[in-house]
């Protein structure tokens, strides 16, 4: 054993034991090898696990606690792998086992078979028995072949237990290394649970003192908590009654507020009725209106065209007096319109000056009443109240200069009592243009930014410089050159101006009159700004006065004072000519157009520049209003181009609409993107006008239909009415117009292009096609808007007109149909064209070029007369290259040909055109395959092929075989028939030589039009050696799983090579078959019910073989499983009940009562679902779900009809004379052919019993039980049957008990069987129930079971160690049941069974027997009478495959190292199983030494022990002795032997007690001189932890003084220090012995 574990690697335990799922797999591997530990492990396991330290380890060992309780846990967890490893490998080792026995079995069955085979085929030889001695051959080859298998089976069954039995030692002394292990770790578990427990009592203390403490937490928070809602309950109540006095006077007011709006509403409501009654007058009366303009248009319209009539009929009778005078008509008409065009220039002049003459009268009336109103203003002074002040002398004076001259303007800064200054007028301000122009960020540019601009004078624009100040340096200020004159004039106006005064300038004695400054430009104009952005304007002062003039800034308008600011530093006294600068920036906050003026104050008087703001707008037109196409012929198409501009700077979306259609553009989004760019002010008032629009809009959604219709009609009259002011060039044109084309209708002969609507940028322009494309001949009129989205934008409207002439020739029937056409073959058809000309016209048909080789047109010129018809001929010849001439004209998948015609008239210039259309077809029949080989064909058999006779024709064909020979039959009806458009006909050439030859022949099929198709065949006859003497077996009616039988002769009767005697085989014209043996071959098709026998044979000439053939029907494998997935279904739905499962079960019972009508021939056709599920549903022919299927479908069965054909090949020769396996060449051409008819009906007798199962299996039954089954069965015949049963084995385990021996019809029968196993084996037998009409067979299945566990106790011994007396330690092992049946089990202990305890009575004691004769198990047993030993459970039950776990309990009393006993398991309370031997050692302390050759017995004697008090326990001690013997083995050779080697173990054992010791120590004492004597101990001393063992290693070496003939004898002293000190003399023996 200890050889065969050094073979393996040592490996860490842990990583080489497989986890459980991989277990298995690796068990059953050949390759499997079980690993032992590795030293470390092996030494840990040893020592009864104990944990790894050293002298200076810390003795608490807190620190190898961890490491140790892991590997511990490691540890077990590798143990119990290991005990399932060996369960699992005893499985397989007794599969194996059981396998190599049927192995075995099978060899002995083989090897009597060949005997049996090779006496027959000795005999049949003798009987010169050829077919049966070849088959008696082929059977014996087979049974070596499968004997040489089952003995290759049997070696590999034999490597693979002897590699799982050494697996199993293997695992066998792991788990002998690891037991020690799990006992010291299930004692460290235990004292772990000892402190787990006090610290869950400490923790559950320190949780309880929290839990007080919450507890007092959740009483204080408890009374707060009610303190606090009894405060809230009072404010609660408070706010009650508080609430109910508000809602007591809010009900008053509420009750007040709603009689307000009761009567508001009663108000709204009659306001809404008068209105709606206003409006339904409205209607009646614009309805009125409409009925009353409608006549009036109507009689306008006779009138119009009463007088146009009249006109007509004046021209026509001056025209005629005209022509009868001998004038020109064509003239005098020029002339009269001529004159008439100048009297109506002349009327619409007169007309323009009288309508100017009226504006000037108007605006001549206009200026007098305005000239009267200001002198009326100046008749009524301010009567001032006492003495004139200065003040009011100076504007006065200023009044009377500005009125005269009309060129003054009191700025707004005057005082507010001058009411008779009137305020500057808007035709006093000149108009200025615009000259430059800056724009930018409003971030970015301040009111304060700095120009490029420079002052006329330096240091006047700098930054200490304030506007609108007058320096204190001006007071005093003298002027710099000029005359005394000029100096005075500066002092006086410098003076006028600092007291605010005006007055008039009189230079050389000219007084200045007019506008004091001219600006450049003369309007400040803003155009098309955005909101938010910054614009700057410069403006240029100039003096226009004639002396020097100052300029002051007055400011703006009141309403422009938030957007506008004027830069402007006064300049001083200006001469006249100079100018200065004024920076104006506007900063728009609204998007609307401003107007104001700027005002300034000169020292003549005030003037002002105007300023404009102008927001970006659009300005659109069009180029023209009326389009007039002119006269164009139907069928024509003219286009126009109008073109929309807008001259503006804002963009918008535009949409081209016939003035009758009517388009809403939404501007809900312009309003919303305006509304964010208003100022605070100005957005209130811009919200108040978006409600107002947005009331009006609802309520005109709101509005009846009545007034939308009335809106509509009141827009069409003024419309009416608008075309009716409008002035017409041509008055009869309008009136022709109007006739013919009512203006309510749509035109569809003018449309618009493709651009009809889009978005027009600023400044920009898009042209719009308008095309006329005239389908009516007649005038059209058609008048056309253009709608924007911004509704400032005005609708724009123009016309198109144009006129449509109708053409002088046409043809009646524009599409000429010629239906279906054949290639290859003439249609005519006649083309008639008819004119409405008054003369006569040149008529060209013309074809277009593509098809003028298959079609023509005659005549191709011709005239036809004025107002009739002409006839034209057409012909059609259609080529084969029709489809690549005609092109685009022929459609090649649908066959259409659609063929343009075209008739051209002399002076027109649009043609007449007509379409030829046909459908083309060809008239081939196609015959596929071209070519038909029919191969080599007996003369015993008809070969038929199937030929596809498709027509490719649109048009149905006849068609028919001729000439056919006599050995060739075309079906159906003889090859004659009728075929339909593009079908395909399926036709049968059956073929049936007379002879053997080669045949090469032509099938011509000819269709209705004689055209000919032909279909080659060749083909060879045979005639081969053997024949059959039935070519067609039918079977009689054959119940399912019973067998009909047939007998049939292979006949070979060639007998000579003469072709004279009979007709020679041979295969076409090749060489006559020799002679011979020939031997044949039937191949019956795969999964068929048919069996042969003998499948092949050996014919002699003028002989024949008989054949027998076997006809056992059976129900298909798949319709079974299908009949079992429905079962399966129909079980699952009772168990779950759901809709879903009752539709498949509808669609499972449609599908197989759609199988059982179909049979074999119609294989079922099942979903894709049903198919996946047939996959997954593996059932096994033996299973009950299997049969009771099969059982189902037997009984509903209405019989099946099947046909099969049996190929027989046919060889030259002998099966005999094969060399070896050297195969017979067969012939494919001499193959005969069997045809059999098998019918199929149903059963006569059905078990009814068990779902309809025909085997019963009576499952495991113990060795010495029965087991009783019952089997109904019926008859389900129309007859009575007599019932006769087969004989069952006597000495089986089988029995019928009631057999019977009549079966009525229908009726019903129970049998009962019975099974009774004598030994652990599966028995299997057939009961055949036999009828006149077909047999029953019962197949009966049993297994006996004996019953076996297995226990995890390697040898059968449970030692439990050491133990402290008065203490107990506990450990465990299983049991598994092996078998298949329930096992019921007791435990019993030899100690306490009185059967045992007498018969050892009356034994000697165990002290005074020979060591030899002591048998007795029952040690050493505690003094107070109780058990040593304890087992838990008892007694129970272990189920099959499970596992039972027990605990034995080891509790001594006192101290001794015998106690033991034996544990006997007791099957079903009388077969005994196993014994455990348990065996356990006891002391009174923790210290203990094994090991050394025993000195005393086992047994006890029955003196007590005196016990020592303590204080004399160490003069008592006495010392203990301990004998070690050593053999040193001395071998004959030269090498040297190993030295003599023995172990004891030095032990502390693990206890619950408290004791100050922990450890033990020990120390041997004189270990120099031992080891003078040859000795070696390793170690002499160490210390040993709890739980724990410690080796002491000795060995010896002969020293060279060693006398062999006297041993050598050593004593020393081992002490032990623990709770106590022991001392113990150990005696060293040791002696040499010879080797073997």
């Amino acid at each position: 054993m200890e050889e065969d574990a050094d073979q393996f690697p040592k490996k860490e335990l842990l990583d080489n034991v497989p986890i459980v799922e991989d277990e298995r797999d690796e068990l059953e591997a050949p390759e499997f090898q079980v690993e032992f530990l590795p030293p470390a492990a092996e030494k840990g396991a040893d020592s009864g696990g104990r944990r790894p330290g050293n002298a200076d380890a810390d003795p608490s060992g807190k620190k190898t606690a961890a490491p140790a309780r892991f590997q511990a846990c490691g540890l077990r967890r590798t143990l119990g792998r290991l005990e399932t490893l060996q369960e699992e490998k005893e499985l397989l080792v007794q599969k194996t086992r059981g396998e190599l026995r049927a192995c075995r079995q099978r060899i002995e069955l083989i090897a009597k078979q060949q005997a049996s085979v090779a006496a027959e085929v000795a005999a049949g030889r003798e009987a010169n028995n050829t077919a049966s001695v070849g088959r008696l051959q082929a059977v014996s080859r087979r049974l070596c072949t499968e004997l040489d298998d089952e003995r290759a089976l049997q070696s590999q069954l034999r490597a693979a237990l002897l590699k799982s039995e050494s697996a199993m030692w293997h695992i066998a002394i792991q788990k002998g290394q690891l037991e020690d292990v799990q006992a010291s770790a299930q004692e460290e578990e235990a004292a772990a649970r000892k402190g787990l427990r006090a610290h869950t009592s400490e923790q559950l203390h320190r949780e309880e003192e929290a839990l007080k403490k919450a507890e007092r937490n959740r009483l204080l928070t408890v009374r707060k908590a009610m303190h606090l809602q009894k405060e809230h309950g009072l404010r609660h109540q408070k706010l009650v009654e508080d609430a109910k006095k508000n809602h007591k006077i809010a009900v008053k007011f509420l009750k007040a507020s709603l009689g307000r709006i009761r009567e508001q509403e009663r108000e709204k409501e009659m306001g809404s009725q008068e209105h709606m009654k206003r409006r339904m007058d409205a209607v009646l009366a614009l309805k009125n209106s409409i009925s009353a303009n409608r006549e009036t248009l109507r009689k306008f319209q006779a009138w119009g065209q009463a007088r146009a009539e009249l006109a007509e009929r004046k021209a026509r009778a001056q025209k005629e007096m005209i022509l009868a005078q001998g004038g020109d008509a064509f003239r005098h008409l020029f002339h009269q319109r001529q004159r008439q065009e100048l009297e109506a220039q002349n009327r619409a002049f007169e007309e323009q000056q009288r309508l100017r003459k009226q504006e000037i009268v108007g605006r001549i009336l206009r200026e007098e009443a305005a000239g009267e109103t200001r002198r009326k203003r100046r008749s009524s002074p301010t009567k001032a109240a006492g003495r004139l002040t200065l003040r009011d002398e100076t504007w006065g004076c200023v009044s009377d200069v500005c009125e005269d001259r009309g060129t003054g303007a009191l700025p707004r800064c005057l005082p507010q009592d001058s009411e008779a200054v009137s305020p500057p007028r808007a035709s006093q301000l000149l108009e200025a243009i615009s000259y430059e122009s800056v724009q930018g960020d409003s971030g970015n540019i301040t009111w304060e930014h700095d120009t490029l601009a420079e002052p006329e004078i330096p240091g006047l624009w700098k930054e200490d410089y304030k506007p609108n100040q007058v320096p204190k340096e001006e007071v005093d200020r003298k002027t710099v050159g000029g005359t005394k004159m000029d100096r005075d004039i500066l002092a006086r106006t410098t003076e006028q101006l600092r007291g605010r005064v005006t007055h008039r300038q009189v230079a050389s004695g000219h007084e200045f009159k007019g506008r004091p400054f001219n600006s450049k430009p003369k309007l400040i104009h803003f155009k098309d700004f955005d909101v938010g952005k910054v614009y700057k304007k410069k403006i240029t002062l100039i003096n226009a006065t004639y002396t020097i003039n100052h300029c002051k800034l007055v400011g703006v308008e009141e309403h422009l004072r938030d957007f506008v600011h004027v830069d402007f530093d006064p300049p001083g006294p200006m001469s006249a000519g100079m100018s200065c600068e004024v920076l104006v920036t506007f900063k728009p906050m609204i998007n609307k157009d401003l107007e104001g003026s700027v005002s300034f104050l000169a020292q003549t008087g005030g003037f002002s520049v105007p300023l404009k703001c102008s927001t970006k707008k659009c300005m659109l037109s069009l180029d023209k209003e009326l389009i007039d196409f002119g006269s164009y012929v139907v069928g024509e198409t003219a286009s126009r181009i109008v073109t929309l501009t807008n001259i503006g700077g804002l963009g918008t979306k535009f949409k081209f609409l016939r003035a009758s259609e009517s388009c809403e553009m939404d501007v809900s989004q312009s309003v919303a993107k305006t509304s964010s760019l208003f100022t605070y002010e100005d957005k209130g008032i811009y919200d108040k006008i978006t409600t107002s629009f947005s009331e009006q809009k609802i309520e005109g959604k709101e509005s009846p239909p009545i007034d939308m219709t009335s809106q509509k009609e009141s827009g069409k009259l003024d419309g009416k009415k608008q075309e009716e002011g409008r002035p017409a060039e041509s008055e009869g044109v309008t009136m022709s117009t109007v006739m013919t084309v009512p203006p309510n209708e749509e035109q569809t002969e003018i449309s618009l292009g493709e651009v009809a609507e889009g978005e027009i940028g600023p400044f920009g322009s898009i042209k719009v096609p308008v095309i006329f494309t005239p389908i009516i001949p007649g005038a059209v009129y058609t008048k056309f808007k253009v709608v924007f989205k911004n509704q400032q934008c005005p609708t724009l409207y123009f016309r198109v007109t144009g006129v449509a002439i109708d053409v002088p020739v046409w043809v009646p029937k524009p599409s000429v149909d010629l239906k279906i056409c054949m290639y290859d073959r003439l249609y005519q058809d006649s083309i008639l064209v008819h004119t409405r000309s008054k003369a006569a016209l040149r008529l060209k048909f013309e074809v277009c070029k593509e098809l003028r080789g298959h079609m023509e047109l005659l005549p191709e010129t011709g005239y036809i007369q004025a107002q009739s018809s002409y006839t034209v001929q057409l012909k059609f010849l259609p080529r084969h290259s029709l489809p690549e001439d005609a092109g685009k004209y022929f459609d090649k998948e649908s066959r259409v040909l659609e063929a343009p015609m075209t008739i051209r008239v002399a002076d027109q210039i649009k043609p007449v055109g007509f379409t030829v259309h046909a459908v083309v077809t060809t008239s081939d029949l196609e015959l596929s395959p071209s070519a038909v080989d029919f191969g080599h064909c007996t003369v015993y058999e008809a070969v038929r092929t199937q030929v596809s006779l498709c027509n490719l024709s649109l048009l149905p064909q006849g068609f028919g075989f001729v000439g056919l020979p006599k050995f060739v039959d075309v079906q159906p009806s003889d090859g004659f028939g009728t075929i339909l458009p593009l079908e395909t006909l399926q036709l049968d050439v059956i073929f049936q030589p007379t002879k053997a030859k080669e045949y090469n022949f032509e099938l011509v099929c000819k269709s209705e039009i004689n055209r000919c198709f032909k279909l080659s065949c060749r083909a060879v006859g045979v005639r081969p050696p053997l024949g059959l003497s039935h070519y067609q077996v039918k079977f009689a009616a054959t119940s399912l799983y019973h067998t009909s039988v047939a007998t049939l002769y292979v006949i070979n009767s060639h007998v000579s090579m003469s072709s004279l005697t009979h007709s020679a085989p041979r295969v076409g014209s090749e060489d006559v078959s020799p002679v011979g043996p020939t031997t044949f071959e039937f191949l019956p098709p795969p999964d068929s019910p048919i069996t042969i026998s003998p499948l092949v044979g050996t014919v002699l000439p003028g002989k024949r073989c008989l054949v027998q053939v076997a006809f056992r029907p059976v129900l298909p494998t798949k319709l079974i499983l299908q009949e079992a997935l429905q079962t399966l279904t129909k079980e699952a739905e009772v168990k779950s009940p759901c809709k879903d499962t009752v539709t498949q079960r509808k669609d499972l019972r449609r599908q197989s009562s759609t199988l059982r009508l179909q049979g074999q021939d119609h294989p079922p056709r099942a979903s894709t679902t049903q198919a996946a599920k047939l996959q997954k549903l593996d059932l096994k022919p033996s299973s009950d779900e299997y049969q009771a299927a099969q059982a189902t479908l037997a009984r509903s069965f209405q019989g099946r009809f099947d046909k099969f054909v049996v190929p027989c090949v046919v060889a030259s020769g002998d099966t005999e004379d094969r060399k070896g396996t050297e195969p017979l060449s067969f012939s494919p051409h001499n193959t005969l052919y069997l045809e059999l008819w098998c019918p199929a009906v149903a059963p006569s007798l059905v078990v009814t019993s068990d779902k309809g199962k025909t085997i019963f299996n009576f499952g495991d039954i113990a060795v010495g039980h029965r087991g009783i089954k019952k089997v109904s069965i019926q008859n389900i015949s129309p007859e009575d049957l007599t019932v006769e049963f087969s004989v069952l084995n006597p000495s089986g385990p089988f029995i019928l008990l009631t057999p019977i021996g009549k079966l009525p019809a229908g009726e019903t029968q129970v049998l009962t069987l019975s099974f009774s196993p004598r030994e652990s084996i599966l028995a299997r037998e057939t009961l055949d129930i036999i009828t006149k009409r077909d047999t029953l067979s019962l197949t009966l299945v049993g297994t006996g079971v004996a019953s076996t566990i297995t226990c995890s106790i390697e040898g059968d011994v449970l030692d439990m160690g050491y133990v402290i007396a008065g203490e107990s330690v506990s450990s465990s092992f299983k049991l598994r049941n092996s078998s298949a049946l329930p096992i019921r089990f007791s435990m019993q202990l030899d100690s306490l069974c009185s059967s045992r305890r007498g018969k050892s009575q009356q034994r000697l004691p165990q002290f005074l027997a020979f060591p030899a004769q002591r048998t007795e198990v029952v040690g050493t047993q505690n003094h107070s009478g109780q058990s040593v030993f304890s087992v838990i459970p008892v007694e129970g039950v272990i189920d099959p495959g499970k596992t039972q776990d027990f605990t034995v309990t080891f509790s001594p009393d006192h101290e001794s190292r015998y106690f033991s006993d034996r544990l006997q398991v007791v099957l079903f309370g009388k077969k005994l199983s196993h014994q455990i031997l348990l065996k356990g050692a006891a002391r009174e302390h923790m210290m203990f030494v094994e090991g050394g050759d025993p000195l005393d017995v086992p047994v006890e004697s029955l003196t007590v022990i005196p016990t020592c008090d303590p204080e004399h326990r160490e003069e008592a001690e006495e010392l203990k002795p301990i004998l070690v013997t050593l053999d040193y083995v001395q071998l004959d050779t030269d090498v040297p032997a190993p030295p003599a080697t023995r172990e004891l173990q030095v032990g502390c054992i693990r206890t619950t007690q408290l004791s100050p010791k922990k450890t033990v120590e020990f120390s041997l004492d004189g270990a120099a001189s031992l080891q003078h004597k040859g000795f070696t101990v390793e170690p002499s001393r160490g210390f040993v932890e709890r739980g724990q063992t410690k080796t002491i290693g000795i060995s010896w070496l002969p020293p060279a003084d060693f006398d062999l003939d006297h041993p050598l004898v050593v004593s020393a002293l081992l002490q032990l220090k623990g709770d106590v000190k022991e001392t113990y003399k150990v005696f060293f023996v040791a002696q040499v012995v010879s080797g073997p």
